[in-house]
């Protein structure tokens, strides 16, 4: 049995075994939908490597006094994020008036009850893969302190963290400028990076121009 589909297994019957909730509890027993298992194959899961912290399903009151129900929520201690996976057809091509005011009314609600909340277009998850696993990085790193590679001496360990953190391919002077070193330091550094293959070059041939975590 591949490895995902073990741990995958593994944490939905976990899930529904410590469930005390009857209302969550058939909502696991029916599975997970289409989208949520995807970005849990392609996505989360190569990029963090495990399901810890993460609860398929969770549910949420709201401001009615009725149930709602996230794709994952992610609590780490007392901090609450939520990935919502955004369908093509169900959230785009075929949302009539009455639910897209329904779905942006239930994004703000999350906002105000300090819900930090990544919304994934399931097109991305198929087409861009990376970039998702780019996303979910980042949005780990908001709750949790990251841990480098043991490998690393301190400024390697921040430019590793820098990286992770940055949601976009950085240049060596950005990185310089966060270390508090000179662009040449910077450069040399950035070299040892992409030589242990934790960062790659994102853009430049002769020269390289950015980089970015490599994944």
């Amino acid at each position: 049995m591949p490895r995902f589909q073990q741990k995958y297994n593994e944490w939905l019957q976990q899930q529904m075994e410590i469930e005390q909730n009857p209302r969550r509890r058939e909502r696991l027993e029916k599975g997970l939908g289409h989208g949520t298992v995807e970005f849990l194959r392609t996505v989360w899961f190569p990029a963090i490597g495990h399901f810890e912290h993460l609860y398929p399903e969770w549910e949420v009151r709201d401001l009615k006094n009725g149930y709602r129900y996230l794709d994952l929520g992610y609590l780490p201690g007392d901090a609450k994020g939520c990935v919502e996976i955004q369908g093509y057809k169900s959230h785009a091509r075929d949302l009539d008036v009455r639910k897209f005011k329904d779905l942006c009314n239930r994004h703000c609600l999350l906002s105000l009850d300090d819900w930090v909340i990544l919304p994934v277009a399931y097109p991305s998850i198929t087409d861009e893969p990376k970039h998702c696993q780019q996303l979910v990085l980042s949005f780990v790193g908001k709750f949790l302190s990251i841990q480098a590679p043991t490998s690393l001496d301190w400024m390697g360990a921040e430019a590793y963290r820098f990286a992770r953190r940055t949601l976009r391919p950085f240049s060596p002077h950005e990185l310089a400028q966060h270390l508090r070193v000179s662009d040449r330091h910077t450069r040399r550094l950035l070299h040892e990076l992409v030589d242990k293959q934790i960062l790659a070059v994102a853009s430049g041939n002769a020269r390289a121009r950015t980089y970015a975590l490599k994944l």
